[in-house]
């Protein structure tokens, strides 16, 4: 990865396929609660390029099954993905006022219906998968199992505490793993599990995934100290502001590009070697990494 590179392709058509699919979403039948469906909306569909839900319709696609047929499954993905965001930031985590080019969603409706718009954006999540998804039940259950285990203390939350908490001597990788890696690996072992899919085949698709979730992390880390605001849709340097572990101010930026290329190379190896067209699901690794850094 040079100082500055050109992005990838990205499969624009599966992102499209997400936007419409979140967009005709609705959550709120008590009239009432009209507003905190508002807020929930407001933070869904700020756009963003939807890493997550894109590469499970990729998933599905490598598989021989219809993207659409998991657009449920994706959509809870971004739900639970987009109610973290709402929560990180609060002024009692990351105390962001942007997001993707907005103000958040605190900032726009009070921190009071931004807390209630994460919550409710988690459980409408789980709802929408046990609710729409079609697959065999068992199949079902441990595709949201695979989802739920990512977002809890285990993954995702756990990853967020450990980075609150401030501990420097704390794994930089174990970290992420868990606080965006385990949400981005759950994207494509998810469908896999709706799959009722079994190792070997799940091997390659499962090391593609942790070490996409890596790529994605740093890459992360060096557009928060490189980016462009207008592109990121948030200040630059917040991590530093708030004297957090990043691959960044672990190992220098060039050693952090350096393990982004590391680690991009170990997912496209372990794709090489799954079964059905993985195409789509190399171009998603190619643009992660070659984001603009």
């Amino acid at each position: 990865m040079s100082a500055r590179v050109e992005a990838s392709p990205y499969p624009i058509e599966l992102q499209d396929r997400v936007d419409a699919y979140l967009a005709g979403l609705r959550f709120a039948p008590e009239p009432a609660a009209a507003r905190l469906e508002e807020a929930m909306r407001y933070s869904l569909l700020a756009g963003g390029k939807r890493i997550r839900p894109v590469l499970s319709l990729a998933t599905a696609h490598a598989l021989g099954r219809s993207p659409d047929d998991v657009l449920p499954l994706a959509g809870t993905i971004e739900m639970i993905h987009t109610y973290s965001l709402i929560h990180d930031d609060l002024p009692a985590m990351d105390d962001d006022n942007l997001r993707r080019g907005k103000p958040t969603c605190h900032v726009a409706f009070g921190e009071d219906v931004a807390i209630l718009a994460g919550d409710g954006l988690f459980a409408e999540a789980l709802r929408l998968s046990l609710t729409d998804q079609a697959g065999e039940p068992e199949h079902v259950l441990a595709a949201v199992r695979e989802v739920v285990t990512a977002a809890g203390v285990g993954g995702m939350v756990g990853g967020q505490f450990l980075d609150v908490a401030g501990d420097r001597s704390v794994d930089v990788r174990h970290l992420h793993e868990l606080k965006t890696g385990a949400l981005v690996a759950a994207s494509v072992g998810a469908v896999l599990s709706l799959e009722g899919l079994r190792p070997p085949a799940t091997i390659p698709y499962r090391r593609f995934a942790a070490e996409l979730g890596v790529v994605f992390q740093i890459v992360d880390d060096i557009l928060d100290v490189t980016g462009d605001e207008a592109e990121l849709g948030k200040p630059r340097g917040t991590d530093e502001r708030h004297g957090k572990a990043t691959y960044v101010s672990v190992f220098g930026l060039e050693r952090a590009r350096e393990l982004a290329r590391y680690s991009h190379g170990k997912a496209r190896e372990a794709l090489a070697q799954a079964e059905g067209d993985t195409a789509l699901l190399g171009q998603i690794a190619d643009y992660i990494l070659t984001r603009p850094t």
